[in-house]
């Protein structure tokens, strides 16, 4: 996993643009680079400052390839922690590869997944969950999961961590002299502040791990399920919420056969929406095989939207619907449902009315006249706790995390239960030596090669 070569890769997404960004990173970074770089104003580049930019060509031999912009980072003072050159080119893919391949050839290895983050982790820049935030970062796609990332790599989650990782340290040192006078029977660890302490760090141990439910949907997005009889306006919905015309709308019944998924962001927050086959009897077998799939998106689902048409019930239709509304809840009791009436612009008053009053908490929409629309989505966002976003507290929102910190919980409460009962300093001394290594895994001070080849493996080259 370790290694000290010179690596480079391509810094900026792959294809042609206006520019492109190739890092290098190592000792002989800069070396090699100076050798390959011709300044406009004659100057040597490895003997120019830190944190300058300079004018000039890339050169292989006699042959110029670019002219470039060259960013140079001396000593420790970069991303990485160690020399850094970044070499921005012209975006031709012709013009990336040949300086790539040229910067090969004077002795640069390939960077693998990750590696110029896991370089900084090593060298101290960043503690893991704050080089693990960055891979979050690139990947987020909402207001809301940029938010998590950035308060994460900023150090928001590891400084808590952190701090009563330290307070915990220190009455385990203090607890652990006292097994050396056990003879003299002398109490270091004063037992009413480490009762204090214990029942902190319950608490915002507890706070953390329930933070996850809200960081796993902000992190993921929140999949809604659009089901129903056949024609009742899903794939309407679904295009009204999208504003685009994503799924085929017809008036012949069965026309979605498969589910067809999008993602939408509302009040910052990713809903992945999912419109599936028509609920009905049918011998069809490809549509049969689109409502087995219904099923199936609607276990996966967090919420589901049953649509019903309001145009086509009768008082027998109100009395059907009712018993599959039931059906629904009592198979999917944990997941908010939002019973809708589609195509209510067709209704009269009264209609609309009886309704209401024979179906419980009844949501009333027009898909095809986009009424109603607005307020369903502000009616989705209320399945979203943002109170602890818009109050910048922790959010966890990484399941390795959220695991260290269930087991770091499992053996506070452990040392509580020491407390309790009176037990020795030896066996406290056990259990607050497994949460601090479980602390420890969240930041980093403990790892492994294979800990950190899973986490940086999911990272692109060139970060």
């Amino acid at each position: 996993m370790i290694s000290h070569d010179t690596i480079v890769a391509l810094a900026t997404a792959s294809g042609a643009g206006a520019i492109a960004v190739i890092r290098v990173s190592g000792k002989e970074a800069i070396a090699m680079c100076s050798s390959l770089f011709k300044a406009v104003n004659g100057k040597i580049l490895s003997e120019q400052p830190s944190h300058t930019i300079h004018l000039g060509h890339i050169m292989d031999g006699n042959r110029m390839l670019d002219e470039v912009l060259v960013s140079l980072f001396k000593g420790t003072r970069s991303y990485t922690g160690e020399p850094t050159v970044e070499i921005s080119c012209h975006g031709s893919t012709y013009i990336q590869q040949e300086i790539i391949q040229l910067l090969l050839r004077k002795g640069c290895r390939m960077a693998n997944a990750g590696e110029f983050t896991l370089r900084a982790f090593i060298n101290g820049k960043l503690d893991l969950s704050q080089a693990e935030a960055v891979a979050d970062l690139i990947a987020s796609d909402s207001e809301a999961s940029h938010k998590v990332a950035m308060q994460q790599m900023r150090g928001g989650f590891s400084n808590e961590i952190k701090n009563l990782r330290d307070e915990l340290l220190n009455f385990a040192s203090l607890i652990e002299l006292e097994l050396d006078f056990a003879e003299e029977d002398v109490e270091f660890a004063n037992r009413t502040q480490f009762q204090d302490l214990i029942s902190r760090i319950t608490v915002v141990l507890k706070r953390l791990i329930d933070s996850f439910a809200i960081g796993n949907v902000i992190k993921n997005g929140i999949p809604v399920a659009i089901v129903g009889e056949p024609n009742v306006g899903k794939s309407t919905l679904l295009n009204a919420l999208l504003n685009e015309e994503r799924a085929i709308v017809s008036d012949i019944a069965g026309t979605t056969r498969d589910t067809i998924e999008d993602e939408i962001i509302i009040g910052g927050v990713s809903f992945r929406f999912i419109d599936t086959a028509g609920i009905r009897e049918t011998k069809d077998v490809v549509e049969s095989i689109g409502i087995q799939k219904t099923f199936e998106k609607i276990e996966q689902a967090q919420v589901v939207m049953y649509l019903i048409d309001s145009s086509a019930i009768d008082a027998t239709g109100i009395a059907a619907i009712n018993v599959e509304i039931n059906k629904i809840k009592n198979k999917y009791p944990q997941k908010p449902l939002i019973v809708i009436a589609n195509k209510v612009d067709k209704l009269t008053a009264e209609e609309t009315t009886h309704l209401q009053e024979h179906i419980a908490e009844l949501f009333l929409l027009s898909a095809k006249q986009n009424i109603g629309t607005e307020e369903l989505k502000n009616r989705l966002l209320e399945f979203v706790n943002t109170g602890a976003l818009r109050n910048d507290e922790t959010i966890v929102t990484n399941s390795r995390h959220y695991d260290s910190l269930v087991k770091a919980l499992e053996e506070i409460d452990k040392v509580q239960y020491g407390i309790d009962n009176g037990l020795s300093g030896d066996l406290m001394a056990i259990d607050i030596r497994q949460a601090l290594y479980f602390f420890g895994e969240i930041t980093g001070e403990i790892t492994s090669d294979d800990l950190l080849g899973n986490i940086f493996a999911n990272f692109c080259i060139g970060k």
